[in-house]
């Protein structure tokens, strides 16, 4: 094994970015279990967690071995993995969708659990199974259709939400976005060759830790081992299918999120390194699976973002140390600790620069003539943020995550 082929300095801020996207939805999976479906703290940070890094585990292992062996065929080092995760936008329909009706029903948070695990697993079969059509569709979608879809979802959910966050905490965000723009968007060497993700976060922390919005808390940590839970999602499959209109929210949020996927392989082959889609679904929904199985309710995901962590110059060393600090901090109660460790605002401006990498591929990457077809492409979700906060949504799972 040649270490050069998975390991750049670089991986470091493409890390870090990484990390902060997953943590974040962490964070508030913890927060609206515990807030508003009432889970005890045995359900959310012995079951739940835990699950979840070990979905992420195995899927970022999985892309960073993928990654690794098409540098290999091709002869290249600088490959990037895919980024992978838990799906934003589907996490919020499990939470808002399946869950929460589920708890408000029954009245049982156990129950919710169940269901919500139970969703999971059949969504990443659903997942899955769409590897049978991915490459078909792959084919014959215009690109301006896959990479504007991606810019608005970037746009929307990980440059304008977070940068929320930087107006919310101005003096810890815009120091880091200002190492960001000098590192990453000028260009401009930063001392002692530091990557400009990392040093954006220390500096951001550092005027946490003077304006108090960065402490020290060892509040929540101990051991929490994973386990499988086969009684659970059997209980759960069986709720469902006892009420079958929750496998009306399962299945097309899950056909969103293997096109999803498929859009996100598009992004990378435009950015120089071609995998395959039908593997990548198919790693998707065991990933999704694994996850139910384990504890988790939430389906995984291949990242948008690649050519901001090619760009990065990240490698595969970024996704494997995510997954292993994610089962780490997922199992030890670790999250809490890094939470109240650096602030959001510090974060924020990595995501907003992945965000606009995205945002400005699909433009680059498509005739000129199609340039309009993804401006079009980015209306919808603007929409559907500003229909979620007339709704509320967006204020109800502010007040039980603060």
């Amino acid at each position: 094994m040649n270490p050069r082929l998975l390991f750049s300095r670089h991986d470091v801020s493409g890390f870090w970015a990484l990390l902060a996207d997953n943590l974040a939805n962490i964070v508030i999976i913890a927060g609206v279990c515990k807030g508003l479906l009432k889970m005890p703290d045995e359900v959310v940070f012995g079951r739940i967690l835990p699950g979840i890094g070990i979905s992420l585990l195995f899927g970022l292992t999985a892309y960073a071995i993928l990654a690794y062996r098409l540098a290999q065929r091709e002869n290249r080092r600088d490959v990037t993995a895919l980024p992978y995760g838990i799906s934003t936008p589907v996490m919020f329909v499990y939470l808002f969708g399946i869950m929460t009706p589920v708890y408000l029903k029954t009245g049982d948070p156990v129950i919710a659990w169940q269901a919500g695990i139970a969703a999971a697993f059949l969504g990443g079969i659903f997942e899955a199974l769409g590897s049978l059509a991915g490459p078909f569709i792959k084919k014959h979608t215009p690109r301006a259709g896959m990479l504007g879809t991606l810019a608005g979802i970037a746009l929307v959910w990980i440059a304008v939400i977070p940068f929320a966050e930087i107006f919310e905490n101005p003096l810890v965000g815009f120091v880091s976005l200002g190492v960001i723009l000098l590192g990453l968007v000028a260009g401009i060497r930063l001392p002692w060759g530091m990557p400009a993700g990392l040093a954006a976060i220390l500096a951001g922390t550092a005027v946490g830790f003077a304006t108090g919005a960065s402490k020290i808390s060892f509040e929540g940590l101990g051991f929490h081992a994973p386990a499988l839970y086969f009684s659970d999602l059997a209980a759960g499959i069986r709720f469902i299918f006892a009420n079958p209109a929750i496998i009306a929210v399962i299945l097309p949020i899950e056909i969103y999120n293997f096109i999803e996927t498929m859009n996100n392989v598009e992004s990378a082959e435009a950015a120089g390194d071609k995998y395959d889609v039908r593997t990548a679904q198919v790693l998707d929904g065991l990933g999704t699976m694994a996850a139910g199985l384990a504890g988790s309710a939430f389906p995984t995901t291949v990242y948008i973002g690649h050519p901001a962590y090619k760009r990065l110059g990240s490698r595969s060393g970024y996704a494997l140390g995510v997954g292993v600090v994610v089962i780490l901090a997922a199992t030890t109660g670790l999250v809490s600790f890094l939470h109240a460790l650096i602030p959001v605002a510090a974060v924020a401006p990595m995501l907003v620069f992945v965000a606009m990498v995205i945002t400005a591929q699909a433009f680059i990457c498509v005739k000129p003539s199609h340039m309009l077809a993804v401006s079009i492409a980015l209306v919808p979700h603007a929409a559907d943020l500003v229909y979620k906060q007339v709704t509320g949504a967006l204020g109800v799972m502010a007040g039980y995550i603060g």
